[in-house]
């Protein structure tokens, strides 16, 4: 009993210490981390559309190592974020605004499935998380910017999909809800006269509003409603964005 109690001690040694390889949970933190911080990079364009780069030069951006990088390349590149080019490094997809705004349909449809069940399902602790991000938007209506927008937006996503309860949506919905986090980036940071947020903002209090009362229709109508204002910001984009913002390897007009 004595011996079973000492090897009991040094195994518990061993895994609080800092030393050896990192537990099981850890590392997939780790995964997760090194995702979060690729897929922020993309969205606001720090990772610039149609760019070249070497897992390398992506490790040392990050500050993670070659494994969890490794593995948040192969998801975003399922995610089509991402192209890896064997022997070549990687390619930061360019973006195709036709493709994006088709798929706008898609993510409609999806929405609408996601938002009811989010509606209907939401627990007391999914409402009082809706109420306070819904205050701290009205609160911050005036002066909030674009990078804490985002912030607040993916904490959005997040919980209209834990409320809504089915995990495969989850893989589903987040590279969409990236490809256009990221059009609202562009869109109103580089087109001119679009920096005011409060649009979108409203469109997400509708949200909110909605699944924090678990009216279901509301928040299906609400769903719907942001869909089409982001559909609108394709038609200004497609007109007038500056086409090194959608793939930085196209040469410039005349030297500008």
């Amino acid at each position: 009993m004595a011996r079973r109690k000492r090897a009991l001690q040094v195994v518990r040694a061993e895994d609080d210490s800092g030393g050896g390889k990192p537990s099981r949970r850890n590392r997939l933190n780790f995964f997760e981390l090194a995702y979060q911080k690729i897929e922020e990079l993309l969205v606001h364009c720090e990772l610039k559309p149609g760019q070249f780069m070497t897992m390398l030069e992506l490790q040392q951006i990050t500050g993670f190592g070659r494994t969890p990088v490794h593995h948040a390349v192969n998801r975003l590149s399922a995610d089509t974020l991402i192209i890896i080019r064997p022997r070549h490094g990687l390619h930061i997809a360019p973006i195709d605004l036709a493709r994006e705004r088709m798929l706008l349909a898609l993510r409609r449809d999806m929405e609408r499935f996601v938002i009811r069940l989010a509606a209907d399902r939401a627990s007391l602790s999914h409402r009082n998380q809706a109420l306070h991000i819904e205050r701290l938007l009205r609160e911050r209506r005036a002066s909030l910017t674009l990078d804490e927008f985002n912030s607040l937006d993916r904490r959005i996503d997040a919980l209209v999909l834990e409320a809504a309860g089915e995990p495969f949506l989850v893989h589903t919905l987040r590279p969409l809800h990236t490809l256009y986090r990221r059009i609202g980036y562009i869109h109103h940071r580089f087109m001119p006269g679009q920096t005011d947020l409060s649009g979108t903002i409203d469109h997400h209090l509708a949200i909110l509003s909605a699944v924090a009362g678990r009216h279901v229709e509301a928040a299906v109508k609400a769903s719907d409603a942001l869909i089409d204002y982001m559909d609108q910001m394709f038609t200004g984009m497609e007109a007038g964005i500056d086409p090194r913002l959608l793939d930085c390897s196209i040469e410039p007009l005349l030297g500008a």
